[in-house]
């Protein structure tokens, strides 16, 4: 065998490797799922009740930031139901016949997993709406005067979906999630330690407390996060073969331009281009996205919200403006009498 093909197998193992390692790293039972207490409770009275009826749990939705646990929480509902789970998304689902010929084929009591819902396109959405009430599914065949509906018998299922924008799904699907609508919070620095703890243990890596508490403290408050950061340190910590100490996390933290607070180089730069182009603001989002050359879209739903929720960031009606923590992280000096900055005071 050539060297070349040696190689290429040994690079799809590590691929397989890392497919394996992210589904190694989701918890498989609640006790080990962290955080999310209120959701977890409420969740297991809703399966142990269905259970006791020998009936499928009723339709579940989960909105949140991405990162937070809702496929994880999805599999774990799978795993407590001993049921298959199918897993498809709303931009998968461009047709009718698409969304058909997935319900038609579950299993009674299956896990339909519906991910980025708010994407389904409408003309699915209604078909999906008697399959949720009623069981059924109604098809049409034909087009004009020689169109006829046709009715299938759906086996009992449980729809459980996902999105990161649930003001964009309409009010009538959303009204049918008879089992409840849950938001995922924010983690607390506390709980990201727990999940960086029992991650580093499946990866078999030795981290000290220093080292994962400055993971948690960089993490943004998001598992999916964290779990990035740790691999990625245990990665440098391999290639410069020494422990993962806090140094070690430090080094590699720096070397991926994510500072003390869990900034990265795109969150600073919004911030520092209000300062140092426009006062500190208020400025608005288009003025904001043409100054750094980043689409709107990605500033409003991937980077606002972190700084946000920092309170380095202010929305107000005229636009972005720094705050004054914004500036002391940034080594600014605040301009105590800058008239633009009096509403932040």
């Amino acid at each position: 065998m050539s060297n070349k093909n040696k190689m290429s197998k040994k690079a799809n193992k590590n691929e397989i490797d890392e497919t394996f390692l992210d589904q190694t790293l989701r918890p498989t039972r609640f006790e080990e799922y962290v955080g999310q207490n209120h959701i977890k409770k409420n969740l297991k009275i809703l399966l142990e009740a269905a259970a006791g009826r020998n009936h499928p749990p009723e339709h579940l939705l989960f909105y949140g930031p991405p990162g937070l646990g809702k496929t994880t929480l999805a599999h774990l509902i799978a795993k407590e139901t001993g049921k298959q789970i199918k897993i498809t998304s709303g931009p998968a689902i461009e047709r009718v016949g698409d969304l058909a010929s997935i319900l038609t084929n579950l299993s009674p009591g299956d896990i339909l997993f519906i991910d980025e819902v708010h994407r389904l396109n409408k003309a699915v959405e209604e078909v999906l709406y008697p399959a949720m009430e009623s069981g059924v599914l109604d098809i049409i065949i034909g087009k004009g005067p020689s169109a006829r509906t046709i009715q299938l018998d759906l086996p009992p299922f449980t729809l459980i979906a996902a999105t990161t924008r649930i003001a964009l799904l309409s009010s009538p699907l959303r009204s049918r999630f008879s089992g409840g609508v849950f938001r995922l919070e924010f983690y607390s620095e506390d709980e990201v330690g727990e999940i960086i703890k029992r991650s580093a243990q499946l990866l078999q890596t030795e981290l000290d407390e220093v080292g994962r508490k400055e993971i948690a403290k960089r993490s943004r408050f998001t598992p999916r996060t964290a779990n990035y950061l740790l691999k990625r340190c245990r990665d440098y910590a391999q290639v410069n073969k020494k422990k993962l100490n806090k140094d070690m996390v430090s080094s590699a933290l720096n070397l991926l331009e994510i500072d003390e607070l869990g900034l990265n180089s795109n969150d600073r730069k919004i911030l520092e281009v209000i300062i140092e182009k426009f006062g500190g603001g208020p400025v608005g989002l288009n003025t904001v996205a043409a100054a750094t050359s980043e689409e709107e879209a990605t500033i409003e739903e991937v980077i606002e919200p972190y700084l946000i929720q920092l309170g380095l960031l202010e929305r107000t009606p005229r636009g972005r403006a720094a705050t004054r923590k914004a500036y002391e992280h940034l080594d600014f000096n605040y301009p105590e009498n800058n008239s633009s900055q009096e509403k932040l005071l």
